[in-house]
């Protein structure tokens, strides 16, 4: 193979290579028996011998550097010829079956022959040798974009390791993420796997911007044939909800912002008593007035010294009835039984020189005593156990009347924990405002159902199956909920029994003031759901859940006093999803501000060009030092290229994506094309458009249902 010779090692490190080109290579081209083979092109490649194996290096740098010397004649100067040099990262081998694998574990040496790289090689490396059967483990057979450096060759991925491990696509707005995202999900549908298309696929895409749907569902004019089984819907007051009820405590917590010290304890027995109302289990606490008074009275048996203080007394028959008309479920009788036994002897204990003895004083002091002491210490063991209890139910999604929750549960928790001189109702009152702020905002109240105070069947089984795509699963002609009536009307009567693989969850005109909370609601149902499937099931409904600017979602640095709720939740997800079939699929124009133990998680990159310099250095944190070399290139990227990096593909490389057809609805504006047309007197529709902003709506196009 001496004839393929372009040069040698002259410098080894971990992951570089320096290689000097042969003084007899005239140009940066070398003829072989097939073809004129390039020798040193940026993203072209070299090959390196080493005994069967073939180490696959990409060209990073090339250089020429003259050298000047002092002949022996020092009346001239002779300028040497020029030495080229070329620096490549090593990426991988191709063993000596063929096979090409990703790393080096066999290094060349100092003045190891380098070859120029031939069509065996690429085809190796680019995995384009024609399968009969598809391994959908181990191939990467998936093509998403073409190489700029070798045009005939496609870039093709491992759909498992894409999805399976986390993936992200960054990328300055404008460089072609949205259409990159698109294209790699029409890919999947337009392929097909051994004769056979997708059937039983689920995305679920948090579309922050409202562009999806027309790559999905294409337009009048550009029809998606390939797709038919999509769900876009918007969450607003027209579109679908998100049940308040299934939040647990933290994303109340997070959604209305309690005080930590008196507000929060009221606001969560409130929800208790709201959500355990339908379930009866809660038992209704004894308020802290009567606690205190019946301890004082238990001290006074306990002083053992015959007399009670007459104050005591004086209070007690009133007491009595009260504690008896109190509306609690736990038994009252032994000390009611106790404390009019203590009554009884009031003459006798308040005044001991009359009845000196005192034999029978001191056993109802005795008796009293012990009865208040082990009838309290029973209560405080079951408002233990009860608040346990309350913990686990205070976060399932049971239904409750909000308004209610607001009007009564709210009086009834502080109720129970006030007492005399306690300002109780002046803290929480500024809560019980927000709540009922949120109540009387359509625009809050209406994506939450918070108006909502009929308890739905099957809520919860019909909100996960919509959002998954399997409602034809749970569907009923019969039912007439709002779930069932909205996707009654949005679906033709032909594909109410089918699966929709792609939801695509538009968020545009979802208030700021939400958008954290529903976006981790429907994420950690997600996630609760399949984590719930029997242990031989796991797995078996695999799940990528999208997030478009996902930098709204998972941001790294919190915006207020609270960690964000939905970023603690797809963190979750990014650490324990896989196991349970959830994948992440991160979107995002800013990848220093996004969550780094999401990042962190994701085992795939797509990276479009990035300019500023903080986005990529993080970038570089992200991989392996071997790509950095390859990553020198991404503010310089064009548009529609990326750099492709990790488990996904065969090595990492420069593509140009395949075009989204139909694309997002994300273009550029036409600014000249538009400014010399002449004026429309109906458009834009101002009046329309204002009604419909003032109502929380906006326009329907064309191509919207």
């Amino acid at each position: 193979m001496s004839d393929r010779n372009i040069g040698k090692v002259i410098s080894v490190d971990s992951f570089r290579v320096f290689i000097r080109l042969d003084d007899d290579l005239k140009s940066l081209y070398k003829s072989g028996y097939e073809d004129i083979y390039e020798v040193a092109r940026i993203n072209s490649y070299v090959i390196i011998p080493i005994g069967a194996d073939r180490i696959v290096a990409m060209v990073t740098s090339v250089r020429a550097i003259d050298e000047t010397e002092l002949g022996k004649n020092k009346e001239a100067i002779f300028l040497t010829k020029s030495s080229r040099f070329l620096i490549a990262t090593m990426i991988g081998t191709i063993e000596n079956d063929g096979r090409y694998i990703q790393g080096v574990y066999n290094y060349p040496i100092l003045d190891n022959p380098v070859w120029y790289v031939v069509r065996e090689d690429l085809d190796a490396i680019f995995d384009q040798q024609p399968k009969d059967n598809i391994d959908f483990s181990e191939d990467y057979y998936l093509p998403i974009g073409t190489s700029p450096s070798f045009a005939d060759y496609k870039i093709k991925i491992n759909p498992d390791k894409f999805f399976g491990k986390h993936s992200a696509i960054l990328g300055n707005t404008g460089s072609g993420k949205s259409c990159t995202f698109a294209s790699i999900i029409q890919g999947l549908f337009n392929f097909k796997y051994n004769g056979q298309l997708l059937q039983n696929a689920h995305f679920v895409v948090f579309d922050t911007n409202g562009e999806y749907k027309q790559a999905f569902m294409g337009t009048k004019e550009v029809p998606y044939a390939k797709l038919k089984e999509v769900n876009p819907f918007h969450i607003d007051k027209d579109g679908l909800k998100v049940p308040f009820w299934f939040m647990n405590f933290a994303d109340f917590d997070y959604l209305f912002t309690p005080t930590a010290g008196t507000q929060t304890p009221i606001f969560k027995r409130a929800l208790s008593l709201s959500k355990n109302q339908s379930v009866a289990v809660i038992k209704r606490n004894i308020p802290q007035t009567y606690l205190s008074k019946l301890e004082n009275i238990k001290n006074e048996c306990l002083a053992n010294d015959y007399k009670i203080k007459s104050t005591i007394f004086t209070e007690l028959q009133d007491f009595i009835r009260e504690f008896s008309a109190l509306e609690t479920d736990f038994s009252k009788d032994r000390i009611i039984s106790s404390l009019n036994n203590l009554l009884g002897e009031k003459q006798k204990l308040t005044k001991p020189k009359e009845f000196i003895n005192g034999t029978v004083s001191t056993a109802v002091l005795s008796k009293c005593s012990e009865d208040i002491e082990e009838e309290l210490s029973r209560y405080y063991q079951d408002i233990h156990s009860q608040e346990a209890a309350e913990e686990r139910n205070i976060d399932l999604p049971i239904f409750f009347n909000f308004k209610d929750l607001i009007d009564r549960f709210f009086d009834e928790a502080i109720i129970e924990q006030e007492n005399s001189g306690n300002k109780l109702r002046e803290f929480v009152s500024t809560l019980r405002l927000r709540l009922q702020s949120y109540l009387g905002d359509e625009r809050l109240c209406q994506p939450l159902m918070m108006y909502q105070t009929v308890e739905i069947e099957n809520s919860l089984a019909k909100f996960i199956a919509f959002i998954l795509g399997d409602f034809c699963k749970v569907y009923s002609q019969e039912d007439d909920d709002v779930f069932t009536l909205f996707y009654k009307n949005k679906t033709k009567a032909d594909d109410l029994q089918k699966v929709n693989q792609v939801t695509i969850i538009d968020m545009s005109l979802l208030p700021f003031d939400v958008l954290e909370t529903i976006t981790g609601l429907i994420g950690r149902l997600i996630l609760e759901f399949v984590s719930r499937f029997p242990e031989e099931e796991r797995g078996k409904m695999p799940i990528v859940i999208a997030l478009e600017e996902a930098q709204n979602y998972i941001p790294e640095r919190n915006r207020g006093d609270k960690e964000s709720i939905s970023k603690k939740v797809f963190e979750r997800i990014a650490r324990e999803g896989r196991k349970y079939g959830v994948s992440l699929l991160i979107s995002s124009q800013r990848p220093s501000e996004l969550s780094k133990t999401v990042l962190s998680q994701c085992n795939s990159f797509v990276v479009h060009r990035l300019q500023n310099p903080d986005d990529q250095t993080y970038v570089r944190q992200l991989v392996s030092a071997a790509n950095n070399d390859i990553l020198q290139q991404l503010p310089i990227l064009p548009q529609q290229h990326a750099i492709i990096m990790g488990d996904a593909v065969r090595t990492p490389v420069q593509a140009r994506m395949n075009t989204a057809n139909p694309k997002p609805n994300s273009n550029n504006p036409k600014f000249i094309e538009n400014w010399i047309q002449n004026p429309s007197d109906d458009f834009p529709a101002y009046k329309d458009i204002a009604k419909a902003w003032e109502k929380g709506e906006k326009i329907n196009t064309n191509n919207e249902e």
